[in-house]
């Protein structure tokens, strides 16, 4: 079986995330197993890998890819929000190492049937999980203009919310709006296309903005990044991949405030408030994937590795 989605910054990940050959691993995100399967066979004989992902087909793919490490791989079908439950019911005190990479796959864009891509005619679906309740199709359809609005500027960062949130509204008036092709139509017709190499298409961020809002994805970074100091072992570290700047502003600033000692106001004669440091970055700019990889790989263009180790 051929797998469509290549791996971002694969050897930038392994480089920095695997650096005890016996340890403990998490994948939070693991979509098709393309870093799973690198991690993997960087292990030695007494390495595990946990891997979770809300998507069964994922999980469902990745059993099948990973099925070399035997007893040595745990795939879970489970959001990484939940990861300190998971590790305790598999009796696993803490982590080595945890790689959270919030890009889509490849694999899951072009095979799901829900709808994620533009380019695609599916149901408006985007969820992630297909045992949740809320769908892109009933956000879409049955918002208030003004929340819609909201939703695209505040997720997507999309500069023209009000405008395509009105013309969704005026579409969907008309009837509803059933398919990725239909809703990516009414945009294209409001918001042209620039006249320019390699522009975004004019949906991109109103989708993104969509998935973000029917998966909660940015509370479960949020509840993830709060949980992290707590689960990873001294030199234990955390290797995120990020994809738009909500993303990576999250990543960044937990990793920075973690790194931080005391915070109390510089006119302070002592300290009071206790804080020492948790992590060490172990670059402070983020990782972007060169010129070349981005030639065989359009969709690694936006991508940043952040890293941190616990001390």
């Amino acid at each position: 079986m051929e797998y469509p989605h290549q791996p971002v910054l694969l050897h930038e990940v392994v480089k920095r995330l695997c650096h005890i050959p016996d340890g403990v691993y998490a994948d939070c995100t693991v979509g098709s197993a393309g870093h799973s399967l690198a991690i993997g066979k960087s292990l030695s004989g007494k390495g595990r890998l946990i891997c979770l992902d809300r998507d069964p087909g994922a999980v469902s793919l990745s059993k099948k890819r990973l099925d070399f490490l035997g007893n040595r791989v745990s795939v879970i079908k489970a959001n990484y929000a939940d990861l300190d439950r998971i590790i305790r019911d598999l009796g696993v005190e803490a982590l080595d190492g945890a790689l959270l990479d919030l890009g889509m796959s490849s694999y899951q864009l072009e095979n799901s049937g829900r709808g994620f891509s533009f380019n695609r005619d599916e149901p408006l679906d985007m969820r992630m999980d297909p045992d949740d309740e809320t769908t892109a199709h009933q956000l879409v359809n049955n918002l208030p203009p003004q929340d819609l609005e909201r939703i695209l500027r505040d997720y997507g960062e999309e500069k023209k919310a009000g405008l395509i949130a009105r013309a969704i509204v005026r579409a969907r008036e008309k009837k509803p709006i059933e398919t990725s092709f239909q809703l990516a139509g009414v945009i294209k017709l409001t918001v042209p296309r620039p006249h320019r190499i390699r522009a975004k298409h004019p949906a991109t961020r109103t989708f993104q903005a969509l998935r973000i809002a029917v998966n909660g994805e940015l509370e479960n970074i949020d509840s993830l990044l709060s949980k992290i100091p707590s689960l990873m072992a001294k030199g234990g570290r955390l290797v995120a991949l990020s994809y738009h700047s909500l993303e990576d502003r999250r990543v960044k600033q937990a990793m920075s405030h973690w790194e931080k000692s005391c915070t109390c106001p510089p006119d302070f004669p002592q300290c009071v408030c206790g804080k020492i440091p948790l992590f060490r970055r172990l670059f402070k700019k983020g990782i972007k994937p060169s010129p070349e990889e981005f030639e065989k790989n359009p969709r690694a263009r936006s991508a940043v590795l952040r890293a941190a180790e616990r001390i």
